[in-house]
């Protein structure tokens, strides 16, 4: 049986935790894979640690280490760029049949009526989207330019912390350490950095075709189970 609105009556909407859900269960899904992943860095850290016969750390030092900064930081910085390609890949980069691209006919930023922006910008739009200036033209690719910034920051603290384990490991090997800029030529540093990277790209262009082809039911990353795959940009 249908549910009916009655007049006059306030119908409640879903409550804090179940219209924000997607975020808090990402969000707390990631404090805990951190938190696991602090308590085995600083295990292999010490296993590392006793081969070389010195003294181990503890979990509080771990956390204040480069090496587990530099193991962060590796990977935010790779999850960032794609995030960053992807957004402004995807105003011009299209790919027929799937979900994640725009239909092919909208490539390209689009008008100012189709993005609702300025003179066709509505009651409820974001006060940046209706006006004509620099603030509009900022806010219209703030997502991008957002992501584009926390790769640069992320990108740089591993380069910091990556000198700081790099040259560590190298002293106790009895090695001259390295300074900033000597590192970021230095292929650890573009190994971890390549590594990351080559991961992210290959996903994104595994779900792109992917996605032509296969469902998943009531996901907003798919295509509702009995699209045609031929259909671009329709979100089940």
């Amino acid at each position: 049986m249908s549910s009916t609105s009655v007049p006059g009556v306030r119908t409640e909407g879903p409550g804090f935790w179940r219209a924000n859900s997607l975020t808090l269960v990402f969000g707390g899904a990631f404090l805990v894979v951190l938190a696991a992943q602090a308590v085995a860095g600083r295990a292999e850290f010490n296993e590392q640690l006793a081969v070389d016969g010195l003294q181990q750390v503890g979990f509080g030092a771990y956390l204040m280490s480069s090496d587990f900064a530099v193991d962060v930081t590796e990977n935010w910085q790779s999850e960032f760029l794609q995030f960053f390609l992807y957004v402004f890949g995807t105003v011009h980069l299209v790919q027929r049949g799937s979900p994640e691209s725009k239909p092919l006919e909208r490539a390209g930023t689009e008008s100012d009526r189709d993005q609702k922006m300025g003179d066709h910008a509505r009651s409820d739009s974001p006060r940046w989207a209706g006006t004509k200036d620099w603030r509009q033209g900022l806010y219209s690719r703030s997502l991008g330019l957002t992501m584009a910034v926390f790769f640069l920051l992320s990108w740089f603290a591993q380069s910091v912390a990556g000198v700081a384990a790099y040259n560590g490991q190298r002293l106790r090997q009895l090695q001259a350490p390295l300074d900033w800029t000597t590192y970021l030529a230095s292929s650890d540093f573009w190994s971890r950095s390549l590594q990351n990277w080559q991961s992210e790209l290959l996903a994104v262009c595994a779900m792109a075709i992917l996605s032509v082809y296969l469902r998943q039911r009531g996901s907003p990353e798919s295509k509702p189970v009995g699209s045609a795959h031929s259909a671009t940009g329709v979100e089940g």
